[in-house]
């Protein structure tokens, strides 16, 4: 083995772990996001003035983040159309869960949100024209029948969740699902920074549109002023953590990792809102992520990454 193949290897595994950690970082700030927009909706504050403060924090934030010239290097769009939609259904998705999130507990509403994978296999065959091989094909169908078990699990009658909370978490997890089925047509032309940004500013352009009929009924507190500000900063971070965790690793490798935010999301439920999901509900929940990972790509999948984080690793300890 030459000199430049050893040295690839502890490289590579350095760089996977670096994608799975910013991910991490990046699904823990959006978790805290999710938090702050349930406290102040909780408080009483308009919704729409929660998310337009949120999406101007966006854009301040990134510009703040890339500078004047790192903005002009990514602002532009080659596919401007399917950018300001892609922003629109973020839109949508952001005040349709925070709508969520005032019926439900953090975790669960995030749960049902996971749901959006499910959607993306049941709709891209004839949205984006995907058809793959029969085993991948059963594998992914395998997963949706398993995490619609789980939803229905989580779910159940008697399990004390709002019955329209879970029909507007269900449509929040459509509505994602057909955002990320975007996303994979704006990846052939953009950058996941040009994306961000796009989608930032589509989102403070809409929200400023219809914000004045949702206005501040009195001046927030210094309290929830601090909160509103964090929103912005929260949203743009974890979005851009997010993004830098791909750069490092691909997204076959990082997708089972994105179930961790349900995690994430019950550990801050319960600091913050002293909010535990019961056994059933978490077994529930760990029934949508098995079949999340089914979707994924299954044992393959799993065996994929330990033989590529195995193997790196022995790599490194013979080399010393």
């Amino acid at each position: 083995m030459t000199r430049g193949a050893m040295l690839r290897d502890p490289a590579d595994r350095r760089h996977l772990l670096t994608g799975i950690a910013l991910l991490v970082i990046g699904q823990w700030i959006l978790s805290l996001l999710d938090a702050t927009s349930k406290t102040l909706t909780q408080q009483g504050l308009p919704l729409v003035a929660v998310a337009w403060v949120r999406y101007v924090g966006h854009v301040v934030a990134i510009f703040l983040l890339l500078g004047p010239a790192g903005w002009r290097h990514q602002w532009r769009a080659a596919r401007p159309g399917l950018q300001w939609l892609r922003g629109a259904l973020m839109l949508v998705s952001t005040l349709v869960f925070f709508s969520v999130l005032m019926l439900m507990p953090l975790a669960q509403a995030t749960a049902l949100n996971f749901c959006a994978p499910l959607f993306v296999v049941a709709l891209s065959p004839w949205l984006l024209g995907e058809r793959p091989g029969r085993h991948a094909r059963w594998m992914r169908w395998t997963g949706v029948v398993v995490g619609f078990a789980g939803m229905l699990v989580v779910v159940r009658p008697g399990g004390q969740l709002s019955p329209l909370g879970v029909g507007l978490g269900l449509v929040s997890a459509l509505v994602f699902a057909l955002m990320q089925m975007l996303t994979r047509r704006i990846a052939a032309h953009d950058t996941p920074m040009t994306t961000l940004i796009q989608s930032g500013v589509t989102g403070a352009c809409l929200t400023t549109l219809i914000v004045p009929f949702f206005w501040f009924s009195a001046w927030p507190t210094p309290m929830q002023c601090a909160l509103l500000l964090s929103a912005g900063i929260t949203g743009s971070l974890g979005h851009y953590f997010v993004i830098r965790a791909f750069q490092y690793a691909d997204a076959s490798f990082l997708s089972p990792f994105l179930y961790l935010q349900i995690l994430s999301a019950t550990v801050i439920g319960y600091l913050a809102f002293g909010q535990l999901p019961d056994w059933t509900t978490a077994i529930g929940i760990g029934i949508i992520c098995l079949g999340g990972l089914c979707v994924a790509g299954g044992e393959p999948v799993l065996r994929a990454i330990a033989a590529r984080l195995g193997g790196a690793r022995r790599q490194t300890m013979s080399d010393t």
